[in-house]
């Protein structure tokens, strides 16, 4: 008896995906705690925003937390890669903990930058969504007057609902993984109403998400479909997702292969895959063995951006301490 042939299907990689260094530094941070203090070693909210990351972390001997006011005192603790407000921080310094900050130097840079221009006496507006953690930590890190606190916008239209006279000092920081076309848009809408706004432009947007956007665009004009690999509150992931759509590509995001549907890639021909930042490899390839056990693949990999950057492990890890690259 012959067996029938399984259709064909051409995959189109996109390059670069998955892990960036500020997720990686993060990962090995808890990774190296272990290491030297023993477990448990506490972490506030996920490390990174992936199920995977921080089950194997869990296994590990990692406990995540929503509040270090949970970790019992004199406690090793460490702050997630998006950063947490000065007031955690006070509470783990009350607390007795040995602190490990893996906030990623990125996101630290827009910190700085808010300070600054509050310094300078300006009022300082957050593009980005709130209630994400990344944008909550910023908001507890950009220290304020009460009557001036920072403003959170997403769109265009929050920012000419801005109660703003047109002579106020006005500076601009951005979350740094929110879409280079989406960022652009709200910061034309503020130098409308402010002219003589100051800000970093799409700067803020850290060079993962830029390259990982840069990438799905480029393939999406060479397929049929895009599966994004990454979970569903990972803003960089969904991002992707939004690119491939704006695209007019039909797109799909996969936090895991259990949610990789065969009717989304019926009857396509080439199928773009792509990855968050915080998405590590072992899904990808687990989506792709899915994929084969389906169809006969034929894969291409896209060359995109190359990526060697590399980030110091964060203070407090004693002889752990050293450096973390990604490259591409």
């Amino acid at each position: 008896m012959t067996m029938a042939r399984k259709p064909l299907l051409e995959i189109v990689l996109a390059n670069p995906r998955g892990f960036c260094a500020g997720v990686e530094r993060a990962i090995k941070t808890v990774e190296h705690a272990l290491a030297e203090f023993g477990a448990p070693v506490y972490v506030r909210h996920e490390i990174v925003h992936n199920a995977r990351v921080c089950d194997d972390l869990r296994a590990k001997g990692a406990v995540f937390v929503e509040e270090v006011e949970e970790v019992p005192p004199n406690s090793v603790v460490i702050f997630s890669a998006h950063g947490v407000p000065r007031r955690v921080e006070n509470a783990a310094e009350a607390a007795a903990h040995h602190v490990i900050d893996a906030t990623c130097p990125l996101v630290s840079r827009v910190h700085v930058g808010g300070r600054r221009y509050v310094m300078d006496g300006r009022r300082v507006i957050l593009i980005g969504h709130r209630g994400h953690p990344e944008v909550e930590g910023t908001l507890g890190q950009i220290e304020t007057p009460p009557d001036r606190p920072v403003l959170v916008v997403a769109s265009a239209s929050d920012v000419e609902a801005l109660d703003l006279q047109p002579d106020e000092p006005v500076s601009y920081v951005t979350q740094t993984t929110l879409s280079v076309s989406d960022t652009r848009g709200i910061i034309d809408a503020i130098r409308r109403r402010w002219p003589d706004a100051e800000g970093p432009d799409t700067r803020d947007i850290c060079y993962a998400t830029q390259n990982r956007q840069q990438a799905v665009a480029e393939i999406a004009g060479l397929v049929d479909a895009v599966v994004v690999v990454g979970a569903r509150n990972s803003s960089n992931s969904n991002r992707l997702v939004e690119i491939a759509l704006a695209a007019g590509v039909p797109a799909r995001l996969v936090p895991s292969v259990a949610d990789l549907e065969r009717d989304f890639v019926e009857g396509v021909r080439r199928l773009g895959i792509s990855a968050g930042a915080s998405a590590p490899a072992v899904l990808v390839d687990e989506v792709m063995a899915r994929l084969a056990d389906w169809f006969d693949l034929s894969v291409t990999e896209v060359m995109g951006k190359r990526e060697d950057v590399s980030f110091r492990l964060p203070r407090g890890l004693g002889n752990t301490l050293g450096r973390v690259a990604r490259r591409a």
